[in-house]
């Protein structure tokens, strides 16, 4: 299973420079439910919402999303191998939780620092 880290998800609906592989998307995939969030927030910022919402809609309904419960935030509490920020923290919370839970899952990012983080977690990189 793959953790789908926002960084993802932006540059398939933006055709960034950088894009993952049309692969991933026939993975399963999962993430917190902060994706949704983030995604709609930054699409918003851009004024992005009517002409990205429908396949960010598709998107956010192809991934499994894990709920922010208690367990999770109160992980996100303590400190991580690295410093993170916010955000990470929630993210990374996720991955764990995932783990505890015995599920088997790769980080999808682009954020350089989340994935120093997960890596330290022992938690491995997926491709892209």
């Amino acid at each position: 299973m793959i953790y789908l880290d926002t960084s993802v998800a932006l540059a398939h609906l933006l055709a960034e420079d950088r894009t993952p592989p049309d692969t991933i998307w026939r993975e399963s995939l999962v993430s917190s439910r902060l994706l949704e969030y983030e995604l709609w927030t930054r699409l918003n910022a851009r004024g992005l919402g009517a002409s990205h919402g429908e396949a960010a809609r598709a998107l956010v309904h192809r991934v499994a999303l894990l709920e922010l419960a208690p367990p999770v935030l109160a992980r996100a509490l303590e400190p991580f191998p690295v410093p993170v920020r916010t955000l990470a923290a929630l993210h990374l919370a996720s991955l764990e939780f995932l783990r505890s839970q015995r599920v088997s899952v790769s980080l999808a990012s682009y954020d350089l620092r989340l994935l120093d983080a997960a890596e330290r977690l022992g938690v491995e990189r997926t491709p892209l």
